[in-house]
């Protein structure tokens, strides 16, 4: 209709979308570096950085490599998301993407693998619990995170607590010298809840005596079978914290490519300086000026 003009809204960037993504981020971002300065910090009290060999040396796990991890892949997610958003860095933000969609996948794959494959994954956990075993007392963590699953689960040894018989302190040889011979570690023994000090000897020499009488001050059953017990009972809360991380990752996903779709629009929406430069935009604009100016001189 005459007199009336139609009004064309040009893309933009969300400023919502964009500094929510910022502010997840940021957060990630400061965790991660905590996490990873706790790690480095427990490195350095342990001598490692000064010894780099000394990561090799430890035969079972330590601990403090699930700070590292952790807070180093935090860390770069936190970095990448935050100033791709901040800045509108399309590449930080295809790279926060895929990165965190590969995450994603890896834990999809991780989750099917272990349901498909569960006897693999119990041998393999058997295998993994009975090295650590052996290196019990060669790292101070290591033996922390041992006692702590030990008491957690009201378990002992992988499968039982012969397994203990892996560490050199522990073992029933006739030839080993230690007063933890034919033991376990505290952390194995039944708990009484009218003692208000802990009883660190209470698991000497309990492995001589028979299966029946051990039942009686050690927990008889191995960690593996506790664990998989444990992850029956609590299924739910289970599987809602993993259902929980996955929708966050898709969600973050989502959110970072909508704001590259918007930062994209915008730079096709804008008109390229070069391309009306070649064009001859800027010189017709240029004597358009020239012209007006000319008639606007003389008239003052």
């Amino acid at each position: 209709m005459p007199g009336k003009h139609q009004h064309f809204q040009e893309p933009e960037v969300g400023c919502c979308g964009k500094y929510f993504l910022f502010g997840f981020n940021i957060v990630f971002w400061v965790l991660g570096a905590l996490f990873l300065a706790i790690g480095l910090w427990a490195w350095g009290e342990k001598g490692v950085l000064s010894n780099i060999s000394a990561l090799t040396d430890l035969g079972g796990l330590d601990p403090v490599w699930l700070f590292v991890v952790v807070g180093g892949i935090m860390s770069v997610l936190g970095f990448a998301g935050c100033i791709g958003a901040l800045r509108e860095n399309t590449f930080l933000l295809k790279f926060f993407s895929v990165f965190l969609g590969l995450i994603f996948f890896l834990e999809l794959a991780t989750g099917i693998l272990a349901f498909v494959f569960k006897d693999w994954i119990r041998d393999q956990l058997n295998f993994f619990i009975n090295n650590n075993v052996k290196a019990y007392r060669d790292d101070i963590d290591l033996q922390n995170l041992i006692d702590f699953a030990q008491e957690y689960w009201s378990c002992c040894g992988a499968r039982g607590p012969n397994d203990w018989n892996l560490n050199i302190y522990f073992n029933c040889t006739d030839l080993n010298p230690s007063r933890e011979r034919c033991g376990v570690p505290f952390s194995c023994c039944v708990r009484d809840p009218a003692e208000d000090v802990l009883n660190t000897q209470c698991g000497y020499d309990v492995r001589l005596k028979l299966e029946l009488e051990q039942q009686g001050s050690i927990h008889t059953k191995g960690c593996v079978g506790q664990f998989e017990k444990w992850l029956q009972d609590n299924l739910i809360v289970v599987a809602g914290v993993f259902v929980g991380i996955a929708l966050l990752q898709i969600f973050g996903i989502c959110l970072a490519q909508n704001l590259v779709s918007d930062i994209k629009a915008v730079k096709a929406n804008c008109p390229d300086p070069q391309h009306l430069v070649k064009n001859g935009h800027l010189a017709t604009a240029a004597l358009q000026w020239h012209w007006l100016l000319g008639r606007a001189l003389p008239a003052l």
